[in-house]
């Protein structure tokens, strides 16, 4: 038997100050959303309002359209691009007659479905709960359908501070696990401390993960479709002349990111926040490309992760038909690279972007270790790259690149350059 997909009526609202361009193309990601939630999307309003009807937040008039659609058109579930309060979509399932979500729990949906690693699946519950605490009220509602009366106040009213103890009680359960995936985390990537952090930011599917695989020879799941990869997975990168680089791949980004979803994937997002540098992956076949580009950097400060040395890659130039296209956006970014990570064009260069910021940080110094002292030269090897070693008159002359903040504690060891 097959399953019948849900028909599903988009709304949106056009407020003061929002171009009808930017609200029609919300529209469309709205759509795309839908469709890799399972949906088939069969309709879709727009309302023009100065400002949001804090009843049915479309206005009487429009959701009231909306309700004559659904019938018409055999519609199982209406979504909205924007955050509902839980009155407002009480209000408006009231109305229709249908189901009303919004942006913020179609996305979590998409989350949930698309968790694979007990990380992602905690970080998804944890955003699921935190979401759906103040609309427990909602959820409770059929208990008073009668007016009220014996038998109707106090059952409900029971249940629902039990279910509010139990769902808070598990957001710290939850809370708590996420700080020991973090934890972990910091060890581990603490024993690389000498090592370039890099990390790759993009909007959801822009070819993030393609590009990770290219540059690192992984097997990161990749898919034309919304949020494909929501883990933070990290790599090494070895780069010529002896250079290091530690690669993550997160989650894309996406605009009206769910606040709750920003909170719960901290622990996946904090790879973001300590790079030392950025990869930012823009789709330039997208036709708003720049308007992407401008969200990632908007969710970056978002996270805490404003003003890093950027990366600007403008991947899927392969798709790109017109070259006034590619040409134009050269001239805008002008230290930009294109890029075609599906066929691997262009990786070569990042690679060597990468090298050049790796080197600008270093000094290659030489210093001279007395041949006992094994702290020093384990130093040495621990935060730098030994470039070589030999015995001087005693002593061991290692010549070695090594950034400036690692050279402090063994200043009394470098010798001057020649050039000094």
């Amino acid at each position: 038997m097959v399953h019948r997909k849900e028909r599903v009526l988009l709304a949106g609202l056009i407020r003061g100050g929002t171009a009808h361009e930017e609200a029609e193309e919300s529209i469309e990601e709205l759509a795309s959303l839908t469709e890799t939630a399972g949906g088939e999307v069969v309709s879709s309003v727009l309302q023009e309002r100065r400002k949001i009807d804090p009843v049915t937040f479309i206005g009487k008039g429009k959701a009231g359209e909306i309700a004559a659609l659904c019938g018409e058109e055999d519609i199982d579930l209406v979504v909205f691009d924007d955050d509902l309060s839980p009155a407002q979509a009480r209000n408006l399932e009231k109305i229709t007659g249908r189901r009303v979500i919004d942006r913020s729990q179609l996305i979590l949906d998409i989350f949930a479905l698309g968790a694979r690693t007990s990380v992602a699946k905690t970080q998804v519950e944890l955003a699921q709960i935190e979401y759906t605490l103040p609309r427990l009220t909602r959820m409770w509602e059929h208990l008073s359908r009668t007016g009220g009366g014996i038998g109707t106040r106090g059952p409900g009213e029971t249940q629902l501070e039990v279910d509010r103890r139990r769902m808070r009680r598990r957001i710290f359960t939850l809370k708590k696990v996420l700080e020991k995936f973090e934890q972990d985390r910091r060890i581990r990537t603490s024993r690389r401390k000498n090592f370039v952090r890099a990390s790759l930011v993009g909007y959801t599917n822009a070819g993030k993960s393609t590009l990770f695989n290219r540059l690192t020879k992984a097997s990161v799941a990749t898919g034309d479709r919304l949020f494909e990869t929501l883990d933070a997975m990290t790599r090494v990168l070895r780069l010529p002349l002896k250079e290091t680089v530690l690669l993550s791949d997160t989650v894309g980004f996406i605009r009206k990111i769910p606040h709750d979803l920003v909170a719960s994937f901290h622990a996946t997002l904090e790879c973001v926040v300590e790079a030392d540098l950025v990869i930012h992956v823009a789709d330039l076949s997208h036709h708003d490309y720049e308007g992407q580009i401008a969200t990632v950097r908007a969710v970056m400060e978002e996270i805490g992760a404003p003003g890093k040395h950027e990366i600007l890659v403008l991947n899927k130039v392969d798709r790109v038909e017109d070259e006034d296209t590619l040409k134009l956006a050269l001239r805008r970014h002008k230290d930009a690279i294109p890029v075609s990570a599906f066929h691997g064009w262009g990786a070569d260069a990042v690679k060597e972007r990468l090298l050049a910021y790796a080197h600008d940080r270093k000094d290659e110094v030489m210093v001279l270790v007395p041949p006992e002292d094994g702290k020093t030269i384990s130093y040495l090897h621990k935060y730098g790259t030994v470039l070589s070693r030999e015995l001087v008159d005693g002593k061991m002359a290692v010549r070695v690149r090594m950034e400036r903040r690692y050279l402090k504690p063994i200043e009394g060891y470098v010798q001057p350059s020649s050039a000094d």
